[in-house]
């Protein structure tokens, strides 16, 4: 296939590189290689094992060139918030620690109090929450990190899988724009907040946007992958929420997006952030978007509690088959609702556990069986959305109208009826692979093969 486009796409639980074209308006879509990913816990931390994605990463680019894949260019996003930092020599100086690491516990109350906090979400708009970015450093400055004192960049995830496949270090707009480190307006560093942490502002490098050329494949890894001709990397919104956006048709006035996966992110695409106090406290973020775009929207613990459950269930020797447990959910008549967000679900050692302490603390009939923990978790998260679209709607200047989900979870068909029941407005679900497909058509865009999203007219 000529002219093709990689888009390498790391979730939380997993990555896959993924091949398109396109060719008079239809987008070819292949995945090319899939690969786990986890956190590992080692000693006082969890981390993410950077040197096992970066060799999946360059197995999937290598099986696409040996398919007969004449590859255009690259373009990789990554789940927010978290770093690695690098050396003046370019070595990394550690695995990048996961943000449910527990080393930011109390950071935030610790950092901020009330006047400040409302004066900071009026400069950065982002969300004041413990696994952001600016308290990982704060923490990792109030330790005294030595890796602080030798490092020359610090890089966020996609950032740092770029760097070492093209040698050339920045940070792209949207991932940077999770780190509650930028200034909303101006879309650049925050550099009196920067200085505040009491860290070298030389860490903080060049900000490119998405459609921006990163660099181009180093020879070493041409060879290494046998690729022959220049690949460039491009910068897409490599927030995997940014690109799955950007794959949402533009079709429909007032229309709402929930990018569902691991995490929910219910929002809208604006111009301009919203960075009001009644937008703070009701826990609204503005992350950026493709085309400097905002993107106002709530982050909501999502899939990841059944995730876990299936995981856990699987250790224990249970029954984990997807359609089993979701038709037993259907059936079951529990009316639990708990708090999805609450820090009790944040990394539980044991989720089932955690949602029945939180069912009896809280007065609340406690699941019995698989089906009905599902269901609880399920109609929880579809209450939370209701919810989140409620306060939208009191922040924007007229309702939202639709509801369209896209990511994994758009296929599960029971979180969808539920939703809708709830929230009471259309709701459409798709594509599924929005992330990917969102990457690709920024790096068409710079390539100058489509001018703008909805030039694409059919997904293969």
């Amino acid at each position: 296939m000529n002219n093709t486009y990689l888009a390498v796409d790391f979730g939380g639980g997993s990555g896959r590189v993924m091949a398109a074209s396109i060719h008079r308006g239809i987008l070819k879509l292949e995945e090319i290689y899939r690969f786990p990913n986890r956190q590992v816990r080692m000693g006082n931390h969890i981390y993410w094992d950077f040197l096992a994605l970066f060799e999946e990463m360059k197995t999937g680019i290598r099986q696409a060139v040996r398919r007969g894949y004449s590859v255009r260019s690259i373009g990789i996003d990554t789940w927010g918030v978290d770093f690695g930092l690098i050396d003046k020599e370019g070595n990394l100086l550690g695995n990048p620690v996961c943000y449910r690491d527990s080393r930011t516990d109390g950071l935030p109350e610790e950092f901020f109090d009330g006047p400040v906090l409302s004066a900071h979400y009026a400069e950065t708009g982002i969300q004041v929450m413990a696994i952001n970015t600016l308290f990982q450093l704060y923490s990792m400055q109030k330790k005294g990190d030595a890796q602080l004192e030798v490092a020359d960049r610090l890089l966020f995830m996609p950032d740092l899988f770029s760097y070492y496949l093209t040698g050339v270090p920045n940070n792209e707009y949207c991932i940077a724009s999770t780190s509650e480190l930028l200034d909303a307006r101006t879309r650049t560093w925050n550099r009196t907040l920067i200085e505040s942490l009491g860290l070298r502002q030389s860490l903080f490098g060049e900000i490119v946007m998405p459609g921006t050329v990163r660099g181009k494949l180093k020879k070493e890894i041409c060879e290494e992958l046998g690729v022959s001709e220049e690949v460039e990397v491009i910068a897409v919104g490599s927030h995997d929420t940014s690109s799955a956006v950007f794959a949402v048709p533009e079709a429909g006035k007032n229309r709402a997006f929930l990018s569902s996966g691991t995490w929910s992110l219910l929002g809208v695409e604006l111009d301009e952030p919203i960075l009001s106090e009644e937008a703070r406290k009701a826990g609204f973020t503005n992350e950026g978007g493709v085309g400097g775009k905002i993107r106002f929207l709530q982050n909501i613990t999502g899939l990841w509690m059944l995730q876990r459950l299936i995981a856990q269930w699987k250790e224990e020797g249970k029954e984990t088959d997807y359609e089993y447990l979701m038709t037993t959910a259907e059936k079951s008549e529990i009316t639990s609702v708990i708090d999805v967000d609450d820090k009790a679900f944040q990394s539980p050692m044991d989720m089932e556990a955690a949602i029945a302490g939180y069912c009896r603390k809280h007065g609340y009939q406690v699941p019995a069986s698989q089906g009905e923990c599902v269901r609880c978790v399920l109609q929880s998260l579809a209450q939370r959305y209701k919810q989140g679209i409620e306060q939208l709607n009191r922040l924007l200047p007229a309702p939202v109208e639709q509801l369209h989900i896209v990511g994994g979870g758009c296929r599960n068909h029971l979180l969808n009826r539920l939703t809708s029941e709830v929230v009471g407005i259309p709701l459409y679900a798709g594509p599924v692979e929005a992330t990917a497909i969102g990457n690709i058509l920024v790096q068409a865009l710079a390539a100058g093969e489509i001018k703008d999203r909805n030039e694409i007219k059919e997904i293969i």
